[in-house]
């Protein structure tokens, strides 16, 4: 993100605390696309990776007059997401339930919120994102962010509030993870067999991603289920 960008954020974000009913709401309209994505790619799940993101919202909404200014508005952002994601999956593996369908519903997006669905191959997604679910949630968070999204690692490790070099080790091990689980692809699919990657730890690619949606205008932070969570995030770090 460019300085302007930058500075256009926090000039949001300082606008919300001082009183703009209508800031926050631009703020997140801004970052929407990839906010959805990292929470999608994350949780595999379009109803969780709704709910996670409204957690996320609300909690940025609120812990906003707390932001300190140490990193970019939209590092501050995107580990309020991860970090609400990660809090719904150690929810979820403590209490078990039967999982839904993979559910294209017509109104699971969260107020208009979410972008649109990709058009992939599904069962190849469908793989993919189980495989992605298999790992253990840090190196699932790591190679989510930089090898789905395509953050820089430096960038990252600001997200994650971990070291560069941990990044690098989390997405190399869940790389080979990845290798054995997706070995029976064809090397066209998704991911290339270990015998066709030489590195096993050499970033990923094809991996489905999401494509942008086309925005609509965003009128605070509302919940097309009309569920609101508990704030997953009071903290700004």
């Amino acid at each position: 993100m460019d300085g302007r960008a930058a500075a256009k954020d926090l000039e949001l974000l300082r606008a919300h605390v001082a009183g703009d009913r209508d800031a926050f709401a631009e703020l997140f309209h801004r970052h929407r696309d990839r906010l959805w994505a990292v929470a999608l790619r994350t949780l595999g799940d379009r109803e969780e990776a709704a709910d996670a993101l409204q957690d996320a919202l609300l909690s940025a909404h609120r812990a906003a007059a707390r932001f300190r200014g140490d990193s970019a508005v939209t590092t501050w952002l995107h580990r309020i997401v991860v970090n609400a994601c990660l809090d719904r999956i150690r929810r979820r593996q403590a209490h078990p339930t039967v999982p839904l369908p993979d559910g294209n519903r017509a109104d699971d997006g969260i107020g208009g919120l979410e972008p649109a669905a990709p058009v992939t191959d599904h069962d190849t997604a469908l793989v993919v994102r189980e495989a992605l679910a298999a790992l253990p949630l840090e190196q699932r968070a790591a190679l989510v962010l930089v090898d789905v999204q395509g953050y820089p690692v430096a960038e990252v490790a600001r997200i994650l509030g971990v070291a560069e070099g941990t990044v690098k080790s989390r997405c190399a091990r869940g790389r080979a993870r990845l290798a054995v689980l997706l070995g029976h692809l064809r090397p066209a699919a998704v991911v290339a067999t270990t015998s066709t990657r030489p590195d096993p730890t050499a970033p990923i690619t094809g991996v489905p991603g999401v494509t942008p949606g086309n925005p609509g205008p965003v009128e605070g932070v509302g919940s097309g289920s009309g569920r609101y969570r508990r704030d997953a995030n009071q903290e700004d770090t």
